[in-house]
C-alpha cells in the first residue's frame, strides 16, 4: 500500500490541497484528508513535495512510434526493441496510455518510410496486441487510422477489428485541396519535406492523388458499424467544413480530429462531437499546417482533448503553458490530457482520473524555480514505474 501526499491533487472535480490518495494493489482505494495518513501506519509514503498528483496522461493520437521504428527513410529496426524502447521515453513524459496512431495508407509518397508499408504496419498492430500478455510499462493501444482510398486493405483493417487489435478507428483523406492540404502550397512543401522533388513531380503527386478512387461512403458506414458494435469510438479527421461533420456524424463519429478552422470546430462542439488539437501546435504558435491555432480554440471553449500529434513532450508542458500562458484554468487544461480523452475512448470507467475503484495511474509533477515541470514519479497500475532525481552537483 502506498500514500501520495504533501501536493496538490488534480481531482475530477477540482484540485484539492491538504488531501492524499491512497493506493492498495492496481487501484486508488480513497482520497484522505492530509491528517488521516496515520490511519494507515504500514503504508510505504511517496511525498509529492508541494508538486501537482496528477492522473496519468490518455494520448489517443500520436505516430511517434513511426519515427522510433523508421527512424531514417531507410532504416527499419527492429519493431519489438523500438515498442519497448518507445516506451521509456513515452513514460518519462507522463503518458501512461497510449494509443499509438498507424496510418494504414496505400503506397504512395506518404509511404517512404519503410514503416508505412502495409506489411509492416501489420507486424506492429500484432506487436501492440501481444502487449497485453507481455511485461509492459504502459498501457498500449492502437489507433488504426485509415486512408479511405486505400481499398486494398480494407478487408484487413475489418480482419484486426473483429480480432480485437483496434482500438480507435479514424478516417482520413489527405487528399490535396482540402481538409489538412485545402492549401496545396502547404502540401507542396510537405511532400518536399518528405523527398526530393522537382515542382513537375510534385504536380503528378497531385493530380493523381485527385483521382483516386475511395471507399463509398456506404463502405466507410459498413466499417464504423463493425467497430462501434465493438464499442471502439469511431473519430474523423481534418474537417474543413459543415457539411462534412454532418456526414461524418452519420455514420457514428463522435469524435472530431483537428478541425481546420474554428467555425468548424466550434460547430463540431455544437452537435456533440469530442474535439481534439494538438499540443505542438501550442508549443509552436500555431499549426504547422497553417489551420486552426489550438489556444485559440481552446479559448473559445471549443477543444476537449489534447494529443502530443508527433511531439511526446508537448502534453505536459501545453498544460502549463495554457495556463500561463494564455490564462486558462489549470484543471481544465489537465482534463484535457486525461479524463476527457478516457471519456472519448470508453475507458473511463478504468482510467483517466483519480477516484476510488479506478487504476491508480498517476503522476508527481514538480516545478523549478523557472517554472519547468519535473515529473518525478510515475506510478501506473500501482506499481511506481519511475521516479527522477533532478539535481544541481
Amino acid at each position: 500500500m502506498y500514500i501520495i501526499h504533501n501536493g496538490k491533487i488534480i481531482a475530477e472535480e477540482k484540485i484539492l490541497d491538504n488531501h492524499a490518495i491512497v493506493v492498495a494493489g492496481e487501484v486508488i482505494q480513497e482520497i484522505i484528508p492530509q491528517w488521516r495518513i496515520s490511519d494507515y501506519p504500514n503504508a510505504k509514503l511517496i511525498d509529492a513535495k508541494g508538486g501537482y498528483i496528477s492522473p496519468g496522461f490518455i494520448d489517443i493520437h500520436s505516430d511517434y512510434i513511426e519515427g522510433i521504428v523508421s527512424p531514417r527513410p531507410t532504416s527499419m529496426m527492429d519493431i519489438n526493441i523500438s515498442l519497448r524502447e518507445a516506451e521509456k521515453i513515452l513514460i518519462s513524459h507522463g503518458i501512461t496510455t497510449m494509443f499509438h496512431s498507424l496510418s494504414f495508407y496505400r503506397e504512395d509518397v506518404f509511404t517512404h518510410k519503410p514503416m508505412r508499408y502495409p506489411k509492416n504496419v501489420q507486424r506492429l498492430v500484432d506487436a501492440i496486441d501481444a502487449t497485453h500478455n507481455e511485461l509492459h510499462l504502459i498501457r498500449h493501444r492502437l489507433h488504426a487510422r485509415f486512408e479511405i482510398d486505400n481499398i486494398d486493405e480494407v478487408d484487413r483493417l475489418i480482419e484486426n477489428i473483429e480480432n480485437d487489435k483496434v482500438h480507435l478507428l479514424s478516417f482520413m483523406d489527405h487528399t490535396p485541396g482540402q481538409g489538412q492540404y485545402r492549401d496545396l502550397e502547404v502540401y507542396r512543401d510537405t511532400l518536399k519535406g518528405y523527398r526530393d522533388l522537382t515542382d513537375s513531380d510534385v504536380q503528378t503527386i497531385i493530380a493523381e492523388r485527385q483521382s483516386s478512387t475511395f471507399m463509398t461512403i456506404e463502405k466507410i458506414k459498413d466499417v464504423a458499424e463493425i467497430a462501434l458494435a465493438k464499442g471502439i469510438a469511431v473519430a474523423s479527421h481534418d474537417d474543413d467544413n459543415i457539411s462534412k461533420l454532418d456526414l461524418v456524424k452519420s455514420f457514428g463519429t463522435t469524435i472530431s480530429e483537428f478541425p481546420i478552422t474554428l467555425e468548424v470546430a466550434k460547430k463540431a462542439k455544437e452537435m456533440g462531437l469530442q474535439t481534439i488539437a494538438g499540443a505542438p501546435n501550442v508549443l509552436l504558435g500555431g499549426s504547422h499546417s497553417g489551420n486552426l491555432s489550438a489556444a485559440e480554440a481552446i479559448k473559445h471553449d471549443c477543444v476537449d482533448i489534447l494529443c502530443s500529434d508527433y511531439y511526446p513532450a508537448a502534453l505536459l508542458h501545453a498544460i502549463f503553458e495554457l495556463n500561463e500562458k494564455y490564462g486558462n484554468d489549470l484543471h481544465r487544461m489537465f482534463m484535457m490530457v486525461t479524463l476527457n480523452p478516457a471519456k472519448a475512448v470508453r475507458m473511463d470507467d478504468e482510467i483517466g482520473s483519480i477516484k476510488r475503484g479506478k487504476k491508480a495511474d498517476l503522476l508527481i509533477i514538480e516545478r523549478m524555480d523557472d517554472g519547468y515541470p519535473m515529473l518525478t514519479t510515475t506510478m501506473v497500475n500501482g506499481a511506481v514505474i519511475t521516479t527522477t532525481n533532478y539535481r544541481i552537483k
